[in-house]
């Protein structure tokens, strides 16, 4: 393949990584093509994407978009899954297909410049998502103002229960 050729692979890879910060390496070797066509159709249909890369190509790819230490999970073959939410949902879909698919598996993970090898990618499909996040934030800012609120409310409550006891008692003696 020519130098110039190569380059053309290089630009296409980190225009395809192009405002991709997270993504894992995923070994897709011995899957056969109808299974791994399945498998990307159903990750697409979930917003996630798979790339097929040469690895000497994604590696240069990886350096000139600053994320050089990437390269360390690049060896044999490898794909790029990026996309979904966020890379921690892309793990768990793979850890989700591996059941069915016994040879995919995932090499590792970059979240957030943290990098996540084969060791420590289980750890990051525990971790919560987004959407996960931001709903423990939302609980946590509002969970105060509920308690104070419902302390407000209590004995606000019983009161209006006695005064209203009270009134039935003094209409039930009127009559």
């Amino acid at each position: 393949m020519s130098k110039p050729v190569k380059n053309l692979i290089r630009k296409e890879i980190a225009r395809r990584l192009e405002g991709v910060g997270d993504l894992a390496v995923v070994s897709v070797v011995g899957i056969d093509g109808n299974t791994t066509n399945a498998l990307r159709g159903e990750l697409l249909a979930k917003n996630i994407r798979v790339t097929v890369v040469k690895n000497s190509m994604a590696r240069q790819a990886f350096a000139d978009m600053g994320m050089a230490e990437m390269s360390d999970l690049l060896e044999g073959p490898c794909a790029l899954a990026y996309g979904g939410e966020s890379v921690v949902d892309v793990v768990r879909e793979i850890f989700e297909k591996a059941k069915d698919i016994p040879a995919l598996q995932v090499k590792g993970a970059c979240l957030e410049g943290d990098l996540f090898g084969p060791d420590r990618v289980d750890e990051l499909s525990k971790y919560p998502t987004r959407s996960e996040a931001l709903g423990r934030l939302s609980r946590a800012v509002t969970s105060p103002g509920a308690n104070l609120a419902a302390a407000a409310i209590g004995p606000s409550a019983v009161l209006a229960g006695i005064l209203k006891s009270l009134s039935e008692k003094e209409d039930s003696d009127a009559e």
